[in-house]
């Protein structure tokens, strides 16, 4: 079927304004030192707790929203997502009423747990209804419909820096307005109120194509038969019956916990690198904030390569091929994170964490991609939600291997403003991620080599996948995309 007008970029419009509010999930860094101020007694990997269970429980969600975005429509379940997104990091601004103890429980029930749901309802719908208007430009418009989340970061990490310190909004180090001190806690509130208000809007430019929409002008090009690669649209319960799935899972896993790994904790780590060469202790209040304002600014460059990574390499996908541009990306972030403990001169770090978030931006883009080449567009919901929980799982393992390698050094003294605005002595604890930079490289190797054995499932009856094998509209080009 095919439409007079073209409809569908307004879809893509609407999934943009929630993904690059959705993609603020990757800022947690920015936040990290604030509050080990406010809660001292907390230890590193404490303090990424919140971190890890926000990526997780984020992952799972997509499950849930998948299974009834698929049946209720795209607009209902991202404006769900957006409200509950919303009240969770209102509910986090009340963290510092709480005592040591209390308050991560509560962060981690507001921030990690309702946060995350709102997260994961919201950010399957953008995917998984951009997929069913572009079959014709896939992995461009995959890549393109999960920029925004790499985004986020951007316009959020030094928005949230300028408002738990107090200054400038800034951008590449130019001040573009003031901003009041709101400290950490208050920051959380400011952001929910922001999140839930776009979320909610974007999500009513979202609604699926009528059945059997073809762009117009486009046809579907020839497939091979039945015999020879799937065709079909696979239930959630027969794709997970495939060995093809467990791959794509595994991969998926090895990537993901390279990428969070250095995303979730790259305001620390540069604050790492530069307070090793302290020469006066404590360290003033003025060389502290310049070296946290630099590592937000990290934190938002990364985000730009986050989303550039997403349009980049889904275009580069669609010509070359999912399965080449996989381990391309697995092999060149791999590389990197070798060399990541000897770049501690910032335009070197930024270079750095910048190739590190472009890979797992394409990480982002391609699965997705490859998830609606081999199983179809019907069950796109659930089906990524299923290989989406290697993202939660990485969420999970990545930062937590960075706390956990950290090979801690001395603790240094350094100077901050407290909540009346007086000069106070904190303490930052030094250690090297290098361990934990060549364990998340070998992943990445590993995960190329598995990317070899990579190939596309093979429907079998109508009955196991739910569909007309005939039905060629969502299974071509499989060949000529993992070839």
């Amino acid at each position: 079927m095919t439409t007079k007008r073209d409809k569908r970029w307004p879809v893509v419009v609407g999934a943009l304004i929630i993904q690059v509010s959705l993609g603020a999930v990757y800022i947690w860094s920015v936040f990290q030192t604030p509050l080990l101020g406010q809660f001292p007694g907390w230890s590193e990997t404490q303090v990424t707790l919140p971190a890890q269970l926000v990526i997780a429980t984020f992952a799972f969600a997509v499950i849930l929203g998948g299974r009834i975005q698929d049946r209720l429509g795209p607009r209902l379940v991202g404006t769900l997502g957006g409200l509950i997104l919303g009240l969770g990091l209102m509910l986090a601004g009340l963290t510092g009423r709480f005592s040591e103890g209390a308050a991560l429980l509560w962060l981690v029930s507001t921030y990690a747990i309702l946060g995350g749901i709102g997260i994961g309802m919201a950010y399957v719908c953008p995917v998984a209804t951009c997929v069913k208007w572009f079959p014709d430009k896939r992995g461009l418009i995959t890549g393109l419909a999960v920029a925004g989340f790499g985004a986020g970061a951007f316009f959020f990490a030094p928005l949230a820096q300028a408002l738990i310190g107090g200054g400038d909004y800034e951008l590449f180090g130019a001040a573009l307005f003031p901003l009041p001190r709101a400290g950490v806690f208050d920051t959380f509130m400011v952001l929910g109120v922001i999140f839930l208000t776009a979320v909610v809007l974007g999500a009513q430019l979202l609604r699926n194509p009528p059945p059997g929409y073809c762009p117009p002008g486009w046809t579907p090009p020839a497939v091979a038969s039945a015999q020879s690669m799937s065709q079909a649209d696979f239930t959630p319960g027969a794709m997970l019956r495939t060995p093809t799935f467990w791959l794509l899972w595994v991969t998926y896993l090895a990537g993901s916990t390279a990428g969070l790994m250095v995303i979730m904790k790259a305001a620390p780590i540069w604050k790492a690198f530069s307070l090793s060469t302290a020469l006066e202790v404590p360290v003033p209040y003025e060389p502290f904030a310049a070296i946290a304002s630099a590592a937000a600014m990290a934190v938002a460059v990364l985000a730009l390569f986050n989303a550039a990574g997403r349009i980049l390499w889904g275009r580069v996908s669609d010509s070359l091929g999912r399965k080449p541009t996989l381990i391309l990306m697995f092999v060149l972030c791999a590389l990197t994170l070798f060399g990541l403990d000897w770049m501690r001169t910032y335009p070197l770090y930024l270079f750095g964490v910048s190739l590190i978030a472009l890979c797992f931006g394409g990480y982002l883009a391609l699965y997705p991609a490859i998830v609606a080449d081999y199983y179809g567009t019907r069950h796109i919901g659930v089906n990524y939600g299923l290989l989406f929980t290697a993202y939660g799982s990485g969420g999970l393992l990545g930062p937590f291997l960075a706390a956990v390698l950290l090979e801690t050094g001395r603790s240094l003294e350094y100077q901050a403003l407290d909540a009346a605005g007086s000069l106070t002595t904190r303490v930052f604890q030094l250690g090297e991620y290098d361990v934990a930079f060549v364990t998340a490289g070998l992943l990445c190797l590993a995960a190329a080599v598995l990317t070899l054995a990579l190939r596309a499932p093979r429907a079998r009856t109508e009955r196991e996948c739910g569909t007309d094998l005939g039905d060629a509209t969502d299974g071509r080009l499989r060949a000529r995309y993992l070839r």
